[in-house]
């Protein structure tokens, strides 16, 4: 790096330390803002959903009901963690200090305005609405791969990703709006790249975190190691098994890929030896909710297969499995560490955790006819938004408070 170069650098941080210095605790990390909005927007959004389902209201939206709850469960709350996560993990990645202050809080707002614009679109205009949304993915990616490009950092590829969750979320509105032919389309996109987010990501910290804690516990013989060429092939696999589901979710061949793909992610997620870690909710829960990901891809294959008769259940597998479990340990753990606490479970997270699952399970079992269906739906809604109201209320003063170690951090 030449001298201007290393002076220009120099000036960056100098000037994101200053912002550090002056911001609210709130904005001083990006999962402080997104990891208190998305769930709380969760919440919001299946409230509304239940209301609409009951005639309570009708949904101001130009997007049909269905089709808002999906797009706000995986491009408003789902994303919105996503965005917390890249924008915390990345000064982790490159050494850089992360966006805090004024820029991150445009950048909260501006996904923040995406989600009353879509909600009440049949007053501001679809096109209006899809612009508002779709932008915030676009300067998302913009930001982040600014960072790792500028660290010459090799997780490109997960900014890429992010990009294309960006296109998957265009693709749904254009859907929506009746312009392709596949109304189904940017939703599979979507489900299928937060899918590989979590078994990219996931097979990095999982093992990581399991081997750290059973290293503590003087635990020896069989600790999981960092991805190897097996992890790799197994990505790869499920990823194009993803690809072939979102082009032709009709082909038998993509629903034997799929299956498949999810006796791999089995095998993969065996190697790390999960079950050891019982003692500690923080770990356990990364297996429970990695286990969602062969445990979806084995009900979606199997209903390409006409072997499931309701697709809700194997798509919830996938969705209220294993996007909301990843997000809830993923959220708790990262706050925890980066608010400067000790890294243990109390009890709301624990009970979280529980809820979080219950939730999960009679989601997909509902539509099966394993219990009786509406109690079973009432049931899961309560459990999965009572998840996500505990760990507001437990952890949501932490995201507002300097952390507890260094209080200008």
């Amino acid at each position: 790096m030449n001298e201007a170069a290393t002076t220009r650098a120099e000036r960056i941080l100098a000037l994101r330390r200053a912002r550090m210095a002056v911001s609210s605790p709130f904005l001083r990390g990006a999962f402080r803002p997104f990891f208190f909005m998305g769930p709380l927007w969760a919440v919001v959004a299946l409230t509304i959903w239940l209301c609409t389902l009951a005639g309570v209201f009708v949904l101001p939206s130009t997007l049909d009901p269905l089709a808002w709850h999906r797009h706000e469960m995986l491009f408003g709350f789902v994303g919105a963690v996503v965005a917390g996560f890249l924008l915390t993990a990345i000064p982790n990645w490159t050494g850089r200090l992360p966006i805090a202050g004024k820029p991150l809080a445009a950048l909260a707002g501006l996904w923040l305005v995406g989600r009353p614009a879509l909600l009440f679109s049949q007053h501001l205009g679809a096109l209006a609405a899809a612009v508002l949304d779709v932008a915030f993915y676009g300067v998302l990616a913009t930001v982040a791969g600014c960072e790792v490009i500028a660290a010459k950092n090799r997780n490109l590829p997960v900014v890429g990703l992010v990009l294309l969750f960006g296109v998957a979320n265009a693709l749904d509105h254009a859907a929506g709006a009746g312009l392709i032919g596949d109304p189904d389309l940017g939703w599979r996109a979507a489900v299928s790249l937060v899918v590989l987010m979590i078994s990219l990501i996931g097979g990095r910290i999982i093992p990581s975190f399991t081997r750290n804690w059973m290293t503590k516990q003087g635990i020896e013989g069989g600790l999981p190691g960092q991805p190897t060429r097996f992890d790799l092939g197994v990505i790869g696999i499920t990823a194009l098994a993803l690809m072939v589901w979102v082009a032709a979710p009709d082909a038998r061949v993509g629903a034997w890929a799929l299956i498949g793909a999810g006796l791999l992610q089995m095998i993969r997620l065996a190697r790390w030896r999960g079950w050891r870690t019982s003692r500690d909710p923080l770990v356990l829960i990364l297996h429970v909710g990695y286990l969602w990901v062969p445990a979806g891809l084995l009900l979606v294959g199997g209903y390409g297969l006409g072997a499931l008769a309701f697709r809700s259940a194997a798509i919830h597998a996938l969705t209220a499995g294993a996007m909301a479990t990843m997000i809830l340990a993923v959220m708790s753990r990262a706050t925890l560490g980066h608010t400067g606490h000790a890294l243990k479970a109390g009890s709301p997270t624990v009970l979280a955790y529980i809820l979080i699952t219950v939730g999960a399970v009679l989601r997909v079992v509902a539509p099966l006819g394993l219990v009786d269906y509406t109690l079973g739906m009432e049931a899961a809604a309560l459990c999965w938004g009572g998840a996500l109201l505990l760990f507001l209320a437990a952890y949501g003063p932490m995201l507002f408070s300097a952390r507890v170690d260094n209080p200008q951090g």
